[in-house]
């Protein structure tokens, strides 16, 4: 019986990836109604396609959209928040634990060891 050997198959390189400034142009070649900036928009906000031509109505649709940057952003403040006294939390979980086993340690691996010798 022969072996039959397995030819691998090369893979082409893969490419660099795009610099910041590529990014950058791309992003801002593309215009206000692609698809990456309306596909995620909220559903009762005028999108570009139907922006507000009264002037009034374009400052406020301008207000709640910063007042919704606003709620956003103290959303993401607090879960930073939560999350730093989360990890502080598990810090200090931590070390509990390690002294927990290093008391465990203490009394049991002395007792263990006098069992083994005798």
């Amino acid at each position: 019986m022969g072996s039959k050997a397995k030819k691998r198959v090369v893979l082409p390189t893969r490419p660099a990836p795009p610099t910041v400034e590529q990014i950058l142009e791309d992003v801002r070649g593309t215009s206000a109604e692609d698809p990456v900036f309306t596909a995620l928009a909220p559903e009762d906000s005028p999108g570009p396609s139907g922006r507000a031509e009264n002037p009034e109505d374009q400052q406020e649709q301008l207000y709640q959209q910063s007042r919704a940057y606003m709620a956003a952003n103290q959303r993401l403040q607090q879960a930073g928040d939560e999350l730093r006294q989360r990890c502080e939390d598990l810090r200090r979980a931590g070390q509990e634990l390690e002294q927990d086993i290093g008391r465990v340690k203490r009394v049991v691996l002395p007792g263990a060891a006098a069992a083994s010798l005798g």
